[in-house]
């Protein structure tokens, strides 16, 4: 059965999904593309650039929030990578998507890769933006400590917070771009981003080294990397283009791991061109 909340005057429809209500939206029209958010983040994210886009070029878009992202049902304790895919796999069979086109970035790019090796029969390509197969030595200690801060309870200022996000997320060329830093500093500190999602931390926590099993996926994908990206840089999503057979990869400069944020236009071209062949 599907239930809809209402946010903002908006309809958010709901789909009941591998045990939890999982919300979503769609639009447009044509072949589906279902757009799968990195951790922390609302699916609605996408609908600022990447959808409208993709329907003026004739596709229809799905987005959704992962568990732990409200108003999904955020159940208590740790995530796993195998739930949230199952949770989107639920998501593609409850609204008949497949086999769609999948689009993910970070986290959900690490969820696109396991459903393209464990699904294929749902999946019609997939892109996997600013993803990675396996975590090394800083990547690691990234995750550690923001998982650390999460169970602390401590909840940073939202100046500090704004701050520390941006110099993570974004391209130095934009910290240099006084009238763009301003902007994006106001709309971290409003928004209030890097305080939510506590359970989706142990998802890349736990992703171990999936680049051998990368090697059996069959679908066609398009891994794209950001040149100043300090999540996922370049080399990382090089190893995940490198192990999934005629994988092709595309580099987007000067930005970071918001890659899709700063730089829509070259992003959203990457996306169509890549779809349009399948």
């Amino acid at each position: 059965m599907r239930l809809a909340h209402y946010e903002n005057g908006l309809v958010m429809p709901f789909v009941n999904a591998n045990g939890i209500r999982l919300s979503y939206q769609r639009s447009g029209s044509g072949v589906p593309v279902l757009f799968i958010m990195g951790s922390s983040a609302s699916g609605r994210v996408w609908t600022t650039h990447q959808t409208p886009a993709l329907n003026r070029a004739g596709y229809e878009t799905v987005t959704f929030d992962n568990r732990g992202i409200a108003p999904t049902d955020a159940p208590a304790g740790d995530y796993s990578l195998a739930e949230l895919v199952a949770d989107t796999r639920g998501l593609i069979e409850r609204l008949d998507l497949g086999p769609c086109h999948v689009v993910g970035t970070s986290l959900g790019s690490m969820i696109a890769q396991e459903l393209a090796l464990g699904t294929p029969e749902l999946v019609r390509s997939a892109v996997l933006i600013a993803s990675r197969g396996r975590s090394d030595a800083f990547r690691r200690a990234q995750i550690a400590s923001e998982k650390a801060l999460l169970e602390s309870g401590l909840r940073l200022p939202a100046k500090y917070e704004a701050v520390k996000t941006v110099q993570e997320m974004l391209s130095p060329v934009t910290l240099n771009d006084e009238a763009a830093v301003t902007t994006w500093l106001e709309l971290f500190e409003l928004t209030g981003v890097g305080n939510g999602g506590t359970g989706q931390a142990s998802a890349v926590e736990r992703l171990g080294d999936r680049r051998a099993a990368l090697r059996d996926i069959t679908v066609p994908c398009r891994a794209i990397a950001f040149t100043d990206d300090l999540i996922c840089p370049p080399h990382l999503v090089a190893e995940v283009a490198d192990a999934i057979p005629d994988c092709d990869l595309v580099e987007i400069a000067d930005c970071g791991h918001l890659g899709y944020l700063e730089r829509p236009d070259e992003v959203n071209s990457a996306l169509i061109e890549f779809l349009n062949k399948y």
